[in-house]
């Protein structure tokens, strides 16, 4: 489940997109002033949806304290190209203006979530035991080779890179699409199944866990 924290000062504004996400399975914070977004970059959001005019801080003022790998859209009033170009310069992945279109905006969330998702699965990555080389395709656990196929390993990475974060069947499949896009909803559980199988063969570490009614996640440490 992704974690999108809102800053936006317009309790109405702020309602409506909590609202909105929360029907897409997102997890929504909700800030009310830059300061306070500010104090929320702890709880590590996926993505930053961000007025510009707020009490505290401004937009501009906390784009500077947020990470990088921390996808911002703003969120704003302000439509000259100008101000569009500042704060795509600054750091922005996405300008919206307003009065916004909210299937518009839920688009663009979904494809700054997924290109985000993209960016980190570049070089390798580790998870307890598991070194998974995403250059070259191949997984390693305990310096042993674990033989996948293209679904196998496109489930797994994405698993992996989503910081032991749940996903759920149709998310899963929206953010492998690009790599198997022949694996059906119906197929996921059968591809995780067979994923499960041959991860026992290597060790006695269950890494996949499915949460009732959610979807999955990966068990262990990053």
């Amino acid at each position: 489940m992704y974690r999108i924290l809102i800053v936006e000062d317009d309790e109405d504004i702020g309602a409506v997109l909590q609202r909105e996400l929360e029907k897409e399975s997102m997890e929504v914070m909700r800030a009310l002033t830059g300061t306070e977004g500010r104090m929320m970059l702890g709880t590590n959001p996926d993505l930053i949806l961000m007025d510009l005019m707020l009490p505290g801080l401004t937009g501009e003022e906390l784009l500077t304290h947020i990470p990088s790998d921390i996808p911002v859209i703003a969120v704003s009033a302000k439509s000259s190209v100008d101000d569009k170009v500042a704060l795509l310069s600054g750091g922005c992945v996405d300008y919206i203006t307003k009065p916004f279109d909210i299937k518009e905006l839920k688009a663009r969330v979904k494809v700054a979530l997924r290109t985000a998702e993209g960016k980190r699965t570049k070089g390798s990555i580790t998870f307890g035991e598991m070194f998974i080389d995403t250059d070259n395709h191949e997984v390693l656990i305990k310096g042993r080779e674990l033989k996948l196929t293209r679904t196998e390993y496109a489930i797994l990475k994405m698993l992996a890179v989503s910081k032991g974060r749940v996903i759920s069947k149709s998310e899963l499949l929206d953010l492998i699409r690009s790599e198997t896009p022949d694996c059906t909803e119906s197929s996921v559980k059968v591809h995780i199944s067979n994923l499960r199988k041959k991860i026992k063969e290597i060790t006695d570490t269950e890494y996949i866990e499915a949460v009732w009614g959610i979807g999955f996640k990966l068990k262990g440490d990053l």
